[in-house]
């Protein structure tokens, strides 16, 4: 029952030393173990009152000729005799109820004594092992539950000092995943691969009668937040199998074999509880290529890779043990997790096209009322490069806009001021800029805006502000591509290398001189170049050659300052030479679109420093009206 404790304050209170028991104690929601020194202090209390009542009458003991005084002068009002002492209970006296103990002789007159005074006297049968229990063995109870429950917790419990070797593995029951396959979209093909995993969990002889082996390993490659683990645990919910979860950081120690013991004992839990999956999180974290430790090959993490690489080799395929592992790094993995036998299948799962993003905004916004303007598929367009964990942000931003306005409803202007709100950051209108700055960022962001409205190789504009975001945004302009793309031509990266140095030179043909805001285009248009010319091949003079030998991640953008130079002196003169060159002739490219165009930037400028913002209809009106320019221009060109 729900109130069995405000029922029982004792059960309430050993509740908190009760540790986990069974499966109970993984479950997720399980109270954890506190231990409080004033439990122990509580229980001290208790015993010293405990004892404090059993010497009670001790402090109260006479003689036994002091006893019989007492009787003859009439102070007693009665007694009790027992086999060892007596007991009178004295009247006249200041303290209510009070009485004196003596230790009894043989005496025949006491009787007597008392008839002839008319006191009252009655027998009791004394338990001598009553206090020796209480006073000392009751003591030593306290004391032997304490040690046992420092014992368990030192040694059974996660956080033990004695279970160091034991892995600290999170495991799930069928029942609480919780997670199917209809909990993930976006993701088809990948989830299509899996089906057959589900099915050899489920019905394994079916593979088996033809000779086929169930693979043993399952490797979930992929971009941070696009949805690895939880395919993982849609896996073990469809199979209903239990399912155990544990990070690749959480194998290793500072205890050296301490990561390889955690390895068999999480194999033999797993075996235990078969058919059930593994799933590792952060795989790079453990299986890093041996050899790369500077230090040498004998190290605590390669040690558990090696005992990770036995056990995948030595469990019985049949026994139904399925190890699923995810990594955004699958390039600095050890070759040998990575052949089949262990790792057999290797699934990609890439960032969500615009059909896939639907879909995913779709499963997420089904517990979230919908206003009838909201159109997911708009927002599916307006959010390129977001993964799974991206548009679950994005509606519950939404939602708490919603909320904050006291609104029924959740309507499409709550997803565009949230998708500002993650692309751009925190909108800052209390920040006051004094009217020059305002307008150097309206004359910054029109560059940007115009240059991109201009050529032909760029995405849309769907937004200019002048609105400080963020930490250090004063302003942005918001492009958003009408398709996904998969490539980017040449063409196009210099297309996107002028948008980015439109704000720069907007600021040297109006004001003549130029401020910090363009630091992060520059830094950005700078990469472009260098990977234009280092990694694309995009370099008339060094031809198309590579000088990037080192394996860079598909899925985290590493950048370039960190790798090993594997070039001449000579060579990287001849890069930066055509860095500078294509950057130096971008810039010149954009200065004649914007010195041509100048009555449209200031125009366009003069629009954003009254409204501080343009989208919609507005932006469409006046992108019209570049159009029309640009058209009019090239059939003067043509005449």
């Amino acid at each position: 029952m729900a109130n069995d404790e405000e029922k029982d304050p004792l059960n309430k209170f050993m509740n908190h030393f009760r540790g986990p028991s069974g499966d109970g104690g993984k479950k997720q929601g399980q109270r954890k173990v506190h231990f409080s020194i004033w439990y122990f202090i509580v229980v001290l209390l208790v015993i010293m009152w405990f004892q404090s009542f059993l010497t009670e009458q001790q402090a109260n003991r006479v003689s036994y000729s002091e006893f019989k005084q007492l009787i003859r002068t009439g102070k007693v009002e009665s007694v009790t005799i027992g086999p060892d002492r007596v007991t009178a209970a004295l009247k006249d006296t200041k303290e209510p109820n009070r009485s004196v103990t003596a230790v009894r002789v043989e005496d025949p007159d006491l009787v007597k004594d008392l008839e002839a005074q008319g006191i009252k006297f009655s027998g009791s049968s004394d338990n001598k092992w009553l206090g020796v229990l209480l006073s000392w063995l009751l003591p030593l109870a306290v004391f032997f539950f304490f040690w046992s429950f420092l014992m368990r917790r030192m040694g059974g419990g996660p956080q033990g000092v004695l279970s160091v070797g034991k892995a600290k593995v999170k495991i799930y029951a069928e029942k609480e995943i919780g997670v199917t396959f209809d909990d993930v979209a976006g993701i088809d093909e990948a989830k299509a691969e899996l089906e057959e995993i589900v099915e050899c969990l489920r019905d394994p002889g079916k593979f088996q009668k033809l000779g086929g082996k169930i693979p043993k390993g399952l490797l979930l490659v992929g971009a941070p937040g696009t949805g690895k683990t939880l395919l993982a645990r849609a896996v073990a919910g469809e199979a209903g199998v239990p399912f155990f979860s544990m990070s690749g950081s959480e194998f290793v120690e500072m205890f050296v074999g301490v990561g390889a013991a955690r390895v068999r004992d999480l194999f033999g839990q797993a075996k235990d509880h078969a058919p059930c999956i593994i799933f590792v999180d952060e795989l790079d974290a453990l299986g890093k290529a041996r050899g790369l430790n500077p230090m040498g090959g004998h190290d605590e993490r390669e040690q558990t890779l090696n005992q990770l690489l036995v056990e995948m080799d030595g469990f019985d395929p049949r026994a139904g043990v399925i190890i699923v592992a995810a990594t955004n790094r699958p390039e600095i993995l050890d070759p040998a997790l990575l052949r089949p036998g262990r790792f057999d299948r290797h699934v990609a799962i890439d960032k969500p096209d615009i059909r896939g993003r639907e879909a995913i905004l779709n499963v997420h916004a089904k517990e979230v009322k919908l206003g009838p303007d909201v159109d997911l598929k708009r927002i599916a367009a307006m959010t390129p490069g977001f993964v799974g964990a991206d548009l679950a942000n994005l509606i519950n931003e939404a939602a708490l806009i919603a909320a904050r306005r006291n609104r029924e409803e959740v309507t499409m202007a709550d997803f565009q001021e949230a998708a500002d709100r993650i692309i751009g950051g925190l909108e800052k209108r209390n920040r006051v800029m004094n009217p020059k700055e305002k307008e150097i960022v309206a004359y910054h962001e029109s560059g940007h805006a115009l240059v991109a409205m201009v050529l032909p190789n760029t995405d849309p504009v769907s937004k200019i502000s002048i609105i400080p975001r963020g930490i250090a945004a004063l302003g942005y302009t918001q492009q958003l591509p009408t398709e996904d793309r998969y490539l980017m031509t040449r063409g196009e990266l210099l297309g996107r290398l002028k948008v980015l140095l439109g704000g720069r030179v907007s600021e040297e043909i109006v004001f003549g001189d130029i401020s910090t805001g363009a630091q992060n285009d520059l830094q950005r248009a700078t990469d472009t170049a260098r990977r234009m010319v280092m990694e694309y091949g995009m370099s008339e003079k060094l031809g198309p050659l590579t000088y990037v030998s080192e394996p860079r991640s598909a899925h985290l953008d590493l950048g370039l300052g960190s790798r090993e130079r594997e070039f001449s002196e000579k060579t990287a003169q001849h890069i930066d030479e055509e860095i500078s060159g294509i950057i130096e002739e971008t810039h010149q490219d954009v200065r004649k679109i914007l010195t041509e165009r100048r009555n449209m930037l200031e125009k366009l400028a003069k629009i954003l420093l009254e409204k501080e913002s343009i989208e919609g209809e507005e932006l469409k009106r006046f992108l019209d009206e570049v159009k029309a320019k640009i058209a009019v221009d090239d059939s003067k060109l043509v005449a």
